[in-house]
């Protein structure tokens, strides 16, 4: 088990023991000289976009040998599409189990960020996280559905950004069908590396369906942008152990690539 709970930290570690050595490289969508604001968090969606002419490829592992894949394209500036698809056990010995359908979203950014007002973006992701419940109809981390997002961004050793949002998920096989609210923030650490943490409230996942103890999801990670549009990431999730089978977080690892087509 010990083993187990250095292997995260040994990796931010690892990304941060690094990052010195790229700083004069292209960058992707973290740190101060990243030059992309990030889309996502952990799994909460921020008001970020992609620029016009933008294809961000984002492929995320997790456990139970999962994995998952997306892709994005910046259709204009305020304007985003894509779709996503993968499934568990995909890495191992056992028989995978796919995803039942390929996940879609939009977004439309609906106020630009200027000294006042923060950025606000309107969406749809029917994309949910950690593998998907067929009994239930439901991801075990339910999609975001129909959701409203603010960012705003503050110079502070760097920059910190703050983000907060209300969504409505469409996975209600589990009965539950109650708005959820999410936030988080982001915090530059150097040219290429920033923190992320998040805590989603999960009030959708609340009704006893699942072993969920109502703690909601408490997540964070670190993201290193290594060049060339490449960023990649280490995140633990559910550190309030929400779910009862968690020990000190679900260990997750994420990479983006952001390209011009």
């Amino acid at each position: 088990m010990m083993g187990a709970h250095v292997v995260p930290l040994v990796g931010w570690a690892f990304l941060i023991s690094i990052a010195s050595s790229t700083q004069g490289i292209a960058q992707g969508s973290a740190g101060t000289s990243g030059g992309r604001e990030p889309r996502y968090l952990v799994d909460v969606p921020t008001a970020g976009m992609l620029s016009q002419g933008t294809v961000g490829l984002d492929v995320d592992f997790f456990q139970e040998g999962g994995l998952l894949f997306g892709i994005n394209v910046g259709i204009f500036s305020r304007l985003s599409l894509g779709v996503s698809y993968g499934g568990s056990k995909l890495i191992g010995s056992e028989k995978a189990s796919m995803n039942s359908v390929p996940g879609a979203n939009v977004k439309l950014r609906l106020i630009e960020e200027n000294t006042m007002l923060p950025a606000v973006a309107l969406g749809f992701d029917s994309q949910g996280r950690e593998g998907y419940i067929k009994e239930l109809d439901r991801y075990k981390i339910k999609s975001s559905g129909f959701y409203a997002v603010g960012s705003k961004n503050y110079s502070l050793a760097g920059f910190i950004s703050v983000h907060g949002g209300i969504n409505y998920s469409l996975e209600r096989g589990d009965g539950d069908r109650d708005v959820n609210f999410f936030l988080g923030f982001e915090k530059t650490i150097g040219p290429v590396v920033s923190f992320v943490a998040e805590y989603n409230r999960g009030s959708n996942d609340s009704n006893g369906s699942t072993d969920a103890r109502g703690r909601g999801y408490l997540n964070m990670g670190v993201r290193l942008s290594i060049g060339g549009g490449l960023t990649v990431g280490v995140d633990l999730k559910d550190l309030a152990k929400n779910r009862s089978n968690v020990s000190v977080g679900n260990r997750t690892v994420r990479i983006e690539y952001l390209g011009e087509l």
